[in-house]
């Protein structure tokens, strides 16, 4: 069987389609992958989201030769991958071409490492993987007049939004635009949370589900009310709702890298998503197989360029 990757299944693709995203979505016996198209002023380039999936490391160097042929196909100048198998995927970091392409290990988009907590077993037994301190804020939570509800309503992507831009200036990392958490919401695996204090929304949470695992990926909290605990009240209601739903596990969707400095944008997630129980989950990273060097060299220069005009600004 095929290893599953949220990112590489058809429930992605549609949302891709939704997006206008233009996207290639391939399956044979030993492998899958869902390409996507972007553009550059240098042309465009394929990216596989936590893809392509595969069953052995031949599976996966079948999985890049049919995609250096789509590459050729659509004038792609470079293909973006990031597999998620790292055991199967160890020859990246030893060669130098395949196929006659240079490799390069990117900087990681998607998190290369992870925290999954695991929601089999009885309700006491995940409960024993909750925070102590934690679940006795969720217990009180009504006593503090704290509420959390479930919205599939676009317009209150406003609320992430507003949370997320203030913690991405205080972070100083990017956040996603109001059309594409709208259009993920609008998705039949997603689902906002909204924790509100006083009728004032001070924590949201966009989450995905699939057939097995839940996954956080969006989030933040007003800042100016941390003493509510509203991060950690709301991340123990996505893992009971996902336990009660049925699901195995729960995704926490990234975590630094062992040895990370303490000033890594990550840090603070990391240490609060670690008081849960769970096992970290580490994948290959981002990779890179160059098909035009004069085109992607000189993408790079520019990516270069525009990340330090985006600090001065």
């Amino acid at each position: 069987m095929i290893p599953n990757s949220f990112l590489q299944s058809k429930k992605w693709q549609k949302l891709q389609d939704d997006l206008g995203e233009k996207n290639h979505y391939k399956e044979s016996a030993d492998y899958t992958y869902l390409a996507i198209e972007k553009t550059t002023p240098f042309g465009k380039y394929l990216y596989l989201p936590y893809g392509p999936c595969y069953t052995s490391e031949k599976a996966l160097k079948e999985a890049i030769k049919d995609l250096q042929a789509l590459a050729k196909s659509v004038s792609a100048f470079f293909i973006r991958i990031e597999p998620r198998d790292a055991k199967n995927a160890k020859f990246l970091r030893n060669k130098a071409k395949i196929n006659g392409s240079f490799i390069k290990k990117s900087k990681d988009l998607n998190p290369a490492e992870t925290w999954v907590i695991d929601l089999e077993g009885s309700d006491e037994d995940l409960k024993a993987k909750l925070p102590s301190r934690l679940l006795r804020y969720y217990r009180n939570r009504e006593k503090n007049d704290i509420t959390i509800r479930t919205s599939k309503n676009p317009d209150d992507i406003d609320h992430l939004l507003r949370l997320q831009k203030a913690l991405a200036k205080k972070k100083k990392i990017g956040t996603f635009s109001p059309t594409y958490l709208k259009t993920q919401l609008k998705q039949d695996f997603a689902t906002l949370y909204l924790v509100e204090h006083e009728k004032q929304v001070v924590a949201a949470g966009l989450i995905f589900d699939d057939e097995t695992t839940r996954y956080n990926l969006q989030g933040a909290q007003d800042e100016t009310v941390r003493n509510l605990h509203a991060t950690g009240i709301l991340t123990i209601q996505l893992i009971l709702d996902a336990k009660e739903k049925g699901l195995k596990t729960f995704d926490c969707w990234g975590i630094a890298p062992e040895g990370a400095p303490k000033n890594h944008p990550w840090a603070g997630f990391t240490a609060f998503k670690k008081t849960f129980d769970g096992r970290e989950v580490d994948y290959a990273g981002t990779w890179d197989i160059i098909e035009d060097r004069l085109k992607y060299n000189a993408y790079g220069v520019f990516r270069s360029i525009n990340r330090k005009l985006r600090k001065i600004k």
